[in-house]
Order: structure tokens, then C-alpha cells, then sequence
């Protein structure tokens, strides 16, 4: 879909004031286009660094100075081409080196199965457990990355307008319906099976191997609510299969020289570049309302600043709860914005090492991109009883780990002689059962790496820095409300028409002048822009 930024004629944007609040990518995004547009903007960002939950920062500065990771999104998978070409990120200096292996799987047996570009490859890795899984695994993903296919042209456009009537409605309709033009019943019950059903079942009806279970099982949606057997699990295999990179090519996952933090970077290079004001470490306290009009935002320093449009990449929550306040909103809204379901699952731990991790069944000639990430990721009895834990307020002796050795591909993030690995851990509860996580902080950095011990035995007796952040540290870190990462879980009831809420899906608000550009809206979390990107043109098409 072609950018319309630019098709806002002179007349409707001349004169026209923006502040957007939170500067994280999506935030970035959207006051690139909007600039663009000829729209005077400003964005304003709690913290001393632009970039939300993607930049790079130094680990542990006291114990290894000088050492940075990535310290909250780690991996790029469905950046948006768009995003990519309209904001020139390579030419502000955005490099991705695509992930191949693009997922690897670590085992309690010592076996390494690695999951290759090259599908001969990956077949024959697969034989090693079961010559009928390897040829029903690509016939599954062929399934897999046709329907995700279908469903990739709603990324970039509002969601569907349920609401609309007459000949909008009709229009609607067609449009909707050109959509999945092509598909067949069987595709059409495979899609529902994959919306709704759970992925052990998928799992149990497609393989043999427990392996190559476990491998599919890691490819699925990361940060989600929900263990491998409750109703909706399957559905993150088919986020993991859109398309994403310069190249738009299905399923992309690459790693970022320079970290996460390079590409809001260079996100924010263009910003400048189009005239975009970015102010760090200043607070947004309030947004001013006259009336039901947003009319501006009062700073945490008191000031009040106006603008005609003012755009929220803070989660509905924090925007609707904190930034408007409940008393200015309807009742029933509020009791809405409250029943959305957050608590985030996740937690990260970044480690500096003084060498690098020796997984056990890790080629000793593995290159450098083949020792940069490997998973470990529980059986599927294991994984639904990590989840089931975590719902119950308590940190399980089995959680899933998700490793990535940055400095193998990037060493230029680590000192001479160190290594840096960041881990991404699900599933950990926001609310514990008994204690709180200051306390407990530094048992779940423990239990992390004891269990990376199992499968690399020189690791534990190799930190020499760390960072553990829970939810509760996302929280506080991050702005965002309970830790979640995605600004509200991603599941069926809260997914297109319904995010953030029913009604308010097209990032416009009950106040008027007020928009939402985050990951609470349409299409959701990861490092996308796609929210950025469609609500700056809802915004601009409002003009």
C-alpha cells in the first residue's frame, strides 16, 4: 500500500499543531508522516532517550561499563517495508542482518535443531527426529504463509468499520470481501482453527516428534497470554509468518547492528530531518481538555502547550486512566478501558559474559550467525505448566527462555573479551502470589541462569553483569501499564474492531482532537510502525 501522506492538501494541514506523546517507534512514526504532511509537530518522551521499549543501553554500567544490549525488544521480524522506504532508515543508518538459522531450539538430550533459510537444510536437520514430520513441516508452513498472506493487506489499513451503513457499508463489505477472494473451505476452516483452537491440537494433528513439536512451539507468539493447550494459542504462528524488512519477505526475523535502539535512531534522524521537534526527559502530566476537546498537554514542569491534534503512543490504559483522567470520560468507557486485559507475561534478563556460551550440540564450527540465538523452550506439558503458574501468582522452575548472543554478530555492542546475551523469559506473572518483585528480582535472574546452565554449563560461572527486569520494571522503566508489551494482550476478543475497544478501533477517541498511534491499537505489538503508520493517515484523511 503506497504512502498518502502527501495527498493532505496544503490547505488542510497549513497551520495545523501536533504533539505526540511517548517517542517510542510507533510515536516516531506517526510525527514522520504527520511532518511530512506539513503538520507543525512535537514529541515529547518521559525518558532521557527516544525509542520506547526499542534501544540500545548499557547492561550494568557499575560491574561492565561499556557493554550494551538491546534492552527490552531484541529481535526486528515485521518492521514495516513501508515504514522502511517512506523514512529512508537505511540511509539514517538502519542495518539488519536477516537471522538464519531464523530460530533454534536447545534440548535437555544435547541436540541442537536449528530451523534454516535453506529448506533442504532444514529438512534434512529434521530427519534426524522423524522423516514424516520433515515432509509435513513445510507443507504446513506452505498452508501457514498462504493464509497469512490473506490477512497481511489488513497490517497497513484501519480495521474493518462494522459500524458503517448505507453505501458505506456496502463499500465496506466489498472491501472486506476482495480480501479473501481465493480462499478455499478448507483454508477457510484451517484460519478458524488457527483463531481459535489451541496449538497443541494443531500440533497433535500435523506430527510425531516431540522436537519438532517444540520447534513450531517456539515459533509462536511471544508475550501472549494463553499456555500451548487454551483456545487461541495457535494464532501466533501465523503473526511470525507476515511479512516484514526492506525486502518484505514472509517470516523475516534479523538482528540489528547496533541494537534495537538503531532503528528508532535512525527513526528519529528522519524525524528531525522532516522538521519534527523531539524533546527527551520532559513528562507529559495531563492532556488539556477544553470541553471534550483535547486542546494540548500540560507538562510535568507545569507548562501547557496547545496543538489542534494530539496523539498518544502511551497504552489506552495509561491514556484514558492517567493522561485524560477517568473523571472526564463516560462511565461505561471507563469500566470498558479497565476491563482490558494486560498483566504482562514477560520479563527480559541481559547478561554480560567474560565468554561465550558453550551450548551443548552447538557445531564447534558454527558461524556467527548460528551461535547469535537459540530457545529453550519447555515440552508442551512443561510450557502449559509454566503458564499455569504464572496465572497463579508463582515463577515456575520451567520457564521458557529465549537467548540471544548479540555480540557474536555485532561484537562492536561488548567490551574486548566480553559477550553480551540478552534473554527474553515467559511466562512470569506481574502480580505474585506471595512477596513483591523487589524482593524477588534476583531469584528469577538466578533461576535464568541456572536453567541456561543446563544447556550451556560455562554460562553461570561467566556473568559478570546483569539486568533483570520483570514486569513490574517494565512498568516503571517503560510507561507501559502492567508490563505489557504489546499495550494489551493480543487475543481474538481483542484484535482488530476490538482494539482497543469496540467502537473506538480507528484510532480516533471519545475526545475529540485525541488519537492513539500504539501498539493498544490496530494491528498490535512488535516493531511494526504499522500502528504509527495508520494512524497518522487516519489522522491526515480526517483533514
Amino acid at each position: 500500500m503506497p504512502s498518502t501522506a502527501s495527498k493532505s492538501g496544503p490547505s488542510a494541514t497549513r497551520g495545523k499543531r501536533a504533539i505526540v506523546v511517548g517517542a517510542g517507534h510507533n510515536g516516531l512514526v506517526a510525527a514522520w508522516y504527520l511532518a511530512r504532511a506539513g503538520i507543525e509537530t512535537r514529541v515529547f518522551e518521559r525518558r532521557h532517550v527516544a525509542g520506547g521499549c526499542a534501544v540500545t543501553e548499557e547492561i550494568d554500567p557499575l560491574n561492565a561499563p561499556g557493554c550494551h544490549v538491546s534492552t527490552a525488544s531484541y529481535m526486528a521480524s515485521m518492521l514495516r517495508p513501508e515504514v522502511i522506504r517512506d523514512m529512508e532508515l537505511g540511509r539514517h543508518g538502519l542495518r539488519m542482518v536477516a537471522a538464519d538459522p531464523s530460530l533454534q531450539v536447545a534440548f535437555e538430550d544435547g541436540s541442537v535443531l536449528p530451523w534454516w533459510h535453506d529448506r533442504a537444510r532444514t529438512h534434512a536437520e529434521l530427519c534426524r527426529y522423524n522423516r514424516r514430520d520433515a515432509d509435513t513441516f513445510f507443507r504446513l508452513d506452505d498452508e501457514l504463509k498462504a493464509l497469512a498472506r490473506y490477512l497481511q493487506p489488513f497490517f497497513l489499513e484501519p480495521p474493518p468499520d462494522v459500524g458503517a451503513t448505507g453505501l458505506a457499508g456496502w463499500l465496506e463489505a466489498l472491501r472486506l470481501g476482495r480480501r479473501f477472494l481465493g480462499l478455499n473451505g478448507r483454508q477457510i476452516q484451517e484460519l478458524l482453527v488457527l483463531l481459535t483452537g489451541s496449538l497443541e491440537q494443531l500440533l497433535d494433528r500435523y506430527f510425531e516428534s516431540a522436537h519438532v513439536k517444540r520447534l513450531i512451539l517456539a515459533n509462536n507468539l511471544y508475550g501472549k497470554h494463553g499456555g500451548p493447550r487454551d483456545p487461541g494459542s495457535a494464532m501466533g504462528l501465523l503473526f511470525h509468518l507476515l511479512s516484514g524488512g526492506e525486502d518484505e519477505r514472509q517470516g523475516f526475523t534479523g538482528h540489528v547492528i547496533g541494537g534495537m535502539g538503531a532503528i528508532t535512531r535512525a527513526m528519529e534522524s528522519a524525524c528531525r530531518e522532516a522538521g519534527v521537534e523531539i524533546i527527551t526527559g520532559m513528562d507529559v502530566e495531563r492532556i488539556h481538555l477544553e470541553g471534550n476537546r483535547a486542546t494540548g498537554v500540560l507538562l510535568a514542569n507545569g507548562m501547557v502547550l496547545e496543538a489542534d491534534i494530539v496523539v498518544s503512543n502511551a497504552d489506552p490504559k495509561r491514556t484514558f486512566l492517567g493522561l485524560v483522567g477517568r473523571e472526564r470520560l463516560e462511565p461505561e468507557f471507563v469500566r470498558q478501558v479497565e476491563a482490558i486485559v494486560m498483566d504482562g507475561p514477560s520479563a527480559k534478563v541481559n547478561l554480560v559474559l567474560s565468554e561465550e556460551p558453550r551450548v551443548a550440540g552447538m557445531p564447534p564450527d558454527a558461524p556467527p550467525l548460528q551461535r547469535t540465538l537459540f530457545t529453550l523452550v519447555p515440552d508442551l506439558d512443561a510450557a502449559q505448566r509454566c503458564y499455569n503458574a504464572c496465572q497463579s501468582g508463582l515463577i515456575s522452575e520451567e520457564l521458557w527462555v529465549d537467548c540471544v548472543l548479540a555480540s557474536a554478530i555485532d561484537p562492536d555492542l561488548a567490551t574486548p573479551g566480553h559477550h553480551v546475551l540478552t534473554t527474553f523469559v515467559q511466562y512470569v506473572p506481574y502480580r505474585l502470589a506471595a512477596g513483591d518483585w523487589d524482593s524477588e528480582r534476583d531469584a528469577l535472574g538466578d533461576r535464568v541462569v541456572e536453567i541456561i546452565g543446563r544447556y550451556a554449563a560455562n554460562v553461570p560461572n561467566a556473568v559478570i553483569g546483569r539486568d533483570v527486569i520483570t514486569p513490574l520494571d517494565l512498568e516503571r522503566r517503560f510507561g507501559i501499564t502492567e508490563g505489557n508489551i504489546f499495550h494489551g494482550d493480543i487475543r481474538l476478543e481483542q484484535l482488530l474492531t476490538m482494539r482497543p475497544l469496540p467502537g473506538w478501533a480507528h484510532y480516533r477517541t471519545p475526545v475529540d482532537g485525541l488519537y492513539l498511534c500504539g501498539s493498544g491499537t490496530h494491528p498490535g505489538g512488535g516493531v511494526t510502525g504499522a500502528p504509527g503508520y495508520n494512524a497518522a493517515h487516519a489522522i491526515l484523511k480526517g483533514l
